[in-house]
């Protein structure tokens, strides 16, 4: 089971950036595709973007293309999203979880999350 752990989050004003990371236990953490997801107050969990098990392949939301780049260091065991021009819509808790490559669905547990929010 790999336990999770998101930090990297805060306050940032519209058109700044922020940089994410996600730390990883576990030895299992390369076999496995990663994701980024995030949760607005009212809103359902959306997928944000995800990365193959060794960082070949990645995907994006169409909210996010352009703005926001994941990338992962798996001797590192962490997994990261670079977000760039920040809009207040991007304001919602950030999570991390692996993902089925066939359709980058989430499964296992999630961790607690990291607050981003986007001033105007």
């Amino acid at each position: 089971q790999v336990q999770l752990v998101e930090s990297g989050g805060g306050l940032v004003q519209a058109g700044g950036s922020l940089r994410l990371s996600c730390a990883a236990s576990g030895r299992t953490f390369s076999m496995y595709a990663m994701g980024w997801f995030r949760q607005a107050p009212g809103k359902e969990r959306e997928f944000v973007a995800g990365i193959s098990w060794n960082g070949g392949s990645t995907y994006y939301a169409d909210s996010v293309k352009g703005r926001f780049t994941i990338s992962r260091d798996n001797a590192k065991n962490t997994v990261y999203l670079q977000m760039n021009s920040l809009k207040p819509e991007d304001t919602a808790v950030y999570y991390c979880n692996a993902v089925r490559a066939t359709n980058w669905s989430p499964f296992g547990s999630w961790g607690q999350g990291t607050q981003v929010t986007v001033s105007s």
